[in-house]
């Protein structure tokens, strides 16, 4: 006797939908404070997988391997925020000259207004220079602050350690875990398919990495010969932004064309800043992301500007870093089912249709 499937209306299969989404989205909410450390450690263990399998290789145990894996990643993350704080902080210093600096901006921007468009703005008195250079120093003093809080609202300095030395721990276990959920299919092929998720997380961090260290040397070799101060500072920080897309870039070539308006004497500084921004990202979206990070990825630019927008809303600057490749995993696992394979469709890159074949009549003619 054959088992009858439930078949149920259309309407009531969107509610279902809908009802999972809002309480996915409600868990995501609720439990970011945990969430975020867990998906970033999950991460880091992707990253690191690879060092631990060469230890393991070399006779280690799983544990030391794991440890030394952990003590890389700290090590490499303590000195990244060290490097960034103790330049954050010397901000504050070069901003003494600011204030005769900020009037003869003023003074400029009122002879221009005066000389070319026929008006008089009388911007310097409306402006007070020195209440301005007080909310730079203010703003620049704190921003090391802020930095310290965007980390410890992550819960990363304790958390993600753990979580990352977990994974790389267990991770055997938690394949045969995900093996004995998915009992009804082929364990090899189950294996397979988790093993090549981890190659997609892994071949997406890495290539992201190499595209970073390549925009790092770019940027700092423009900002040198430009003349800007902390040429090191803002061109590194300018390559971790480029790991959000859209946004990211624009916040990397906005901070050192303000510092450059602010402390040079000239305002062609700024300009040349925008222009080797400009050539650079037309490098990187051209060349450098497509030839090294190539199809990992592989979704739609508006799933990928939703999936930045939902990402903001929900995790901060956490979630915008972390949509993207928990977007390309989402849409592998999709692919697996054809059930689920719609959605897969959504997320992905509209295929590429083949050329049209030559008819007969067309052959006959040629």
């Amino acid at each position: 006797m054959k088992s009858k499937t439930l078949q149920l209306p259309p309407y009531l299969k969107a509610l279902a939908v809908l009802s999972l989404l809002i309480v996915v989205l409600f868990i995501l909410i609720v439990g970011k404070s945990i969430l975020i450390p867990l998906a970033l450690g999950a991460f880091f263990a992707v990253l690191f997988t690879p060092l631990s399998l060469i230890l393991e290789k070399y006779k280690f145990p799983r544990i030391l391997s794991s440890i030394i894996s952990l003590v890389m990643m700290i090590g490499l993350v303590v000195g990244l925020l060290s490097f960034i704080v103790s330049n954050l902080i010397s901000f504050s210093e070069d901003f003494a000259g600011v204030s005769a600096r900020i009037t003869t901006l003023i003074e400029q921007i009122d002879q221009f207004t005066s000389t070319q468009l026929g008006f008089q703005q009388k911007l310097a008195d409306q402006l007070d220079p020195d209440v301005l250079l007080s909310l730079l120093n203010k703003n620049s003093s704190s921003i090391s602050a802020f930095a310290i809080n965007a980390i410890g609202s992550l819960s990363s300095l304790i958390l993600i350690p753990l979580f990352m030395f977990f994974f790389l721990l267990y991770r055997d276990h938690l394949v045969s875990v995900l093996i004995a959920i998915f009992r009804d299919a082929d364990p090899a092929e189950v294996k397979s398919q988790l093993i090549r998720l981890r190659k997609v997380v892994l071949n997406y961090i890495s290539g992201v990495g190499k595209v970073m260290v390549i925009l790092a040397i770019l940027n700092i070799t423009a900002y040198s010969l430009i003349g800007v101060e902390h040429a090191i500072f803002f061109g590194v920080i300018g390559a971790i932004l480029n790991i959000i897309p859209y946004v990211g870039p624009f916040i990397g070539a906005l901070l050192p064309m303000s510092y450059a308006l602010l402390t040079m004497d000239n305002l062609l500084s700024p300009l040349l800043i925008l222009g080797a921004y400009q050539a650079i990202q037309l490098l990187e979206g051209n060349f450098l992301t497509p030839k090294i990070v190539g199809s990992q990825v592989n979704l739609n630019a508006f799933m990928t500007f939703l999936g930045l927008l939902l990402g903001a809303s929900i995790w901060g600057v956490a979630g915008m870093i972390l949509i993207i490749p928990i977007l390309a995993i989402l849409r592998e696992i999709f692919d697996l089912s054809s059930s689920t394979k719609p959605f897969a469709m959504l997320l992905g890159e509209e295929p590429k249709a083949d050329p049209p074949k030559p008819t007969s009549d067309e052959n006959s003619n040629s």
